[in-house]
């Protein structure tokens, strides 16, 4: 496969619709939008993976399901190189941004994000896309209304979207879509993400 697309999220009813789960969300989503084939289980890699192609590019796309902090014990069986790593775009919830926004990065630390520190360890690399959606409460000026404390942050993050916060997050999902597009459709991953992060970013 030339491509992975990884979406981060928890497995289990009692997590579909959280704010931590939009990476697996989306990632479903994605493979309906695209037609991918139907869910595979691994259960050696404990991940569900689709095939199908963007554009012309081969593309797995992957769902970890073990728990987000084991999410790169399910990733790593799939990226056997440091080459292939650049090829991997991760995409998960950031609590930084607002909801209904989105931001495409390259090697970068996980800013304590237990999902994607399990995969730069995992994989003993840094240098794969991520695309981070925004899952925060914003004031009408666009300022970020986090959560205090860590009893605070794990409910609203495990907390389901509200209809009206569904909305706003279909139109992450659709950008996101578009990000992923454009990342696959360049010669190669250098120039898929640094045009994705332009029209994004």
């Amino acid at each position: 496969m030339n491509y992975i697309i990884a979406g981060l999220g928890n497995p289990g009813e009692e997590y579909i619709n959280s704010r931590h789960n939009v990476g697996r969300m989306f990632v479903e989503d994605f493979a309906r939008a695209k037609n991918f084939s139907a869910w595979k289980e691994n259960g050696k890699a404990r991940a569900l993976s689709a095939e199908g192609k963007i554009w012309k590019e081969k593309t797995l796309l992957l769902l970890p399901e073990g728990f987000m902090n084991n999410s790169g014990k399910s990733i790593a069986p799939f990226v056997k190189s440091k080459k292939a790593a650049e090829r991997l775009v991760v995409i998960y919830d950031d609590l930084d941004l607002p909801l209904g926004t989105l931001k495409i990065s390259f090697n970068r630390g996980s800013g304590g994000h237990r999902g994607l520190d399990s995969i730069i360890k995992a994989l003993k690399t840094r240098e794969f896309t991520r695309i981070r959606i925004g899952t925060s409460s914003a004031t009408p000026s666009g300022k970020i209304k986090k959560p205090i404390g860590e009893k605070a942050v794990i409910s609203f993050i495990l907390g389901k979207f509200k209809p009206k916060e569904t909305e706003t997050l279909k139109k992450s999902f659709k950008k996101a879509l578009e990000a992923v597009e454009i990342i696959v459709s360049e010669k190669s991953p250098q120039l898929g993400r640094e045009k994705a992060m332009g029209e994004v970013n």
